[in-house]
């Protein structure tokens, strides 16, 4: 129980004693005073933890926020007037109807119930008016807080994301500033992510929402593209081209007119092959213009799961503390893309800098990268890797069982003690853990030459790989959980560029390729780095990006939403490694 409201609670329990009717003192709000003729009526609605006439009618996790608003305005009402509800009442009742625009369920704050409770108010009874009022106090209270750290705490999925350095003083917030706000979706407005990213996420949910709604309603665009047994190339037959032609034009990727007049031949022509290949660049595909089966796929998901990837993508915004909303570096797992933006002196202006691919975690075998934020502190050029215990019961077991501890030196690898003095060591010693096996410096090293730290419960960082060819596939998850990237030099120049000016392309190469072992380089100011993951975002080139659910998080996430609110707060306690094993071998 905070000092607060352990005050206001020893106050009034004083002022019982003196005052017939309730406790009178000083109000702790800014807000304009309003009636306390329904105190006695709110206080044991508040008091009761559960309110039947809300859709979710449990909001113990509310109540102490919930009391300490009461408290603080001494029981006053907030949202009505006259039996009416206040034009900020009224405002956020128009806030709630619309929040599938915010990627949120209207019904999770009463939306379609507010019209019914306005009716009853006219009759005047102070039951009515009470329960109307602590409704709208506890909608509001969800509606903003879910909107400012999201609706479930990500350390819930073992995401390394602190949302609640941001967290409102929610009863005090609501008070001051929503009780009698001028400008309601202003408000709202300021309460959300300050990145020109989310705004735009959020701008194309409007129109997504459109088109979910236009598909419900035409039979033709219901309809599933047949599947195809093979690829289909540029002058191949297909037999339902009327029908693709619908699809790629619904959502802009083939310009309506493009095909002529129906009806149209069963043949993948050239400008309907360039319609495939723009739907497959927004889409992560392999961007050849043939229908795959893997093409196909993804035509026939309806637009109302694309929303759900929508909301699901906004929701993770809104986990971002802010000193990460616009982080200089990014990485996008389902995408598997890193970013680096240039910020502005004012931490707000977002520019890219560059893009370039990268490898993420194993789908199979717990090896997926987690979600988290951190840091970015020092690099380490031509690193030793350091082989988890996992691995080596997993994947070197079975060489040092059948050619003992002399297959690790024809690979690279080392023995060495807890103080890295390179040791002798028997395979019995290797798999009970005695000593560390470590892979020598140099180009055929699993991380590469260089490794870039943010250290981590996770055990995660980036790092350059011996296997460039892995960057030439769309689909680029074959690590054991670190991020592999596709430039490692020009992501090394761009992380050293506030060094001083000495670090360049070409001392970077010699730190890489011919400097000391195991070099280790202090950033002066520590990078902000997101490893996130985004199924929807809106490209550089304002078009709307959809990548598939790479590791099931948008439907660990949509499973907890759909059992409604209170939604769970306390984390799951999860091994980190269970998630990513830390390394990478390739």
């Amino acid at each position: 129980m905070s000092m607060r409201f352990l005050r206001a609670g020893v106050v009034c329990g004083l002022g019982l004693l003196f005052v017939t009717g309730g406790c009178h003192r000083k109000r702790k709000t800014r807000s304009a005073a309003k009636s306390e003729a329904y105190a006695d009526k709110l206080r044991p609605i508040v008091a009761a933890k559960e309110l039947k006439v809300l859709r979710w009618p449990n909001f113990s996790d509310y109540e102490p926020l919930v009391q300490t608003f009461y408290d603080d305005r001494n029981f006053e009402v907030a949202w009505v007037e006259g039996y009416k509800p206040t034009k900020q009442a009224s405002a956020f009742i128009e806030a709630f109807r619309s929040a599938a625009e915010k990627g949120l369920l209207p019904e999770d704050y009463d939306a379609s119930l507010w019209a019914g409770r306005i009716e009853k108010m006219k009759a005047k009874n102070d039951d009515d008016t009470a329960q109307f009022d602590a409704a709208m106090t506890v909608n509001v209270m969800r509606y903003i807080s879910d909107l400012r750290i999201g609706r479930v705490n990500p350390t819930r999925f073992n995401f390394g994301i602190n949302t609640q350095e941001k967290k409102y003083d929610l009863p005090e917030f609501v008070s001051d500033n929503a009780v009698d706000a001028e400008d309601v979706p202003k408000l709202i407005r300021s309460v959300e992510p300050d990145s020109e990213q989310y705004r735009q996420l959020e701008g194309m949910l409007a129109k997504y929402l459109d088109l979910a709604k236009q598909q419900a309603g035409s039979s033709e665009l219901q309809q599933p593209l047949p599947p195809v047994v093979k690829p289909v190339s540029p002058g191949g037959t297909y037999e339902d081209v009327s029908g693709l032609v619908a699809r790629l034009q619904f959502e802009g990727d083939l310009a309506v007119g493009a095909m002529g007049e129906k009806p149209l031949a069963p043949t993948l022509t050239s400008e309907l092959s360039d319609g495939v290949k723009h739907y497959q660049v927004r889409h992560g595909l392999t961007d050849d213009g043939r229908l795959t089966a893997q093409t196909i796929a993804s035509l026939n998901v309806p637009m109302m799961e694309r929303v759900k990837q929508m909301d699901d993508s906004l929701e993770r915004w809104r986990w971002l503390p802010n000193e990460y909303v616009n982080a200089p570096l990014m990485v996008n797992l389902p995408e598997f893309v890193l970013r680096g933006y240039n910020n502005g002196s004012d931490g707000k202006a977002h520019a890219l800098d560059f893009k370039m691919k990268v490898v993420v975690g194993k789908v199979v075998g717990e090896h997926q990268t987690p979600v988290f934020a951190h840091k970015m502190k020092y690099l380490i050029f031509r690193p030793y890797w350091n082989v988890p215990m996992s691995i080596i019961k997993k994947e070197l077991a079975p060489h040092l069982a059948k050619s003992g501890v002399g297959y690790l030196a024809s690979k690279n690898f080392e023995t060495v003690n807890s103080k890295g003095v390179p040791v002798n060591a028997t395979a019995a010693e290797v798999m009970r853990g005695g000593v560390v096996v470590r892979e020598k410096p140099g180009p055929k090293n699993s991380l590469g030459l260089v490794k870039f730290m943010f250290p981590n419960d996770y055990d995660i960082y980036l790092h350059s790989t011996p296997t460039p060819s892995l960057f030439a596939r769309s689909r680029r998850d074959f690590s054991h959980g670190c991020v592999r990237v596709e430039q490692p030099v020009d992501l090394a120049v761009w992380v050293l560029r506030n060094q001083g000016g000495e670090w360049d392309q070409a001392k970077v190469k010699e730190a890489m390729n011919s400097g000391p072992d195991n070099h280790t380089v202090s950033l002066k100011t520590p990078i902000p780095i997101v490893i996130f993951y985004l199924t929807a975002s809106v490209g550089e080139d304002g078009q709307m990006k959809f990548f598939d659910d790479l590791y099931g998080y948008d439907k660990q996430l949509e499973a907890v939403l759909a059992k409604g609110m209170p939604f769970p707060v306390t984390p799951v306690k999860i091994d980190p490694h269970a998630v990513a094993t830390p390394g990478d071998t390739d």
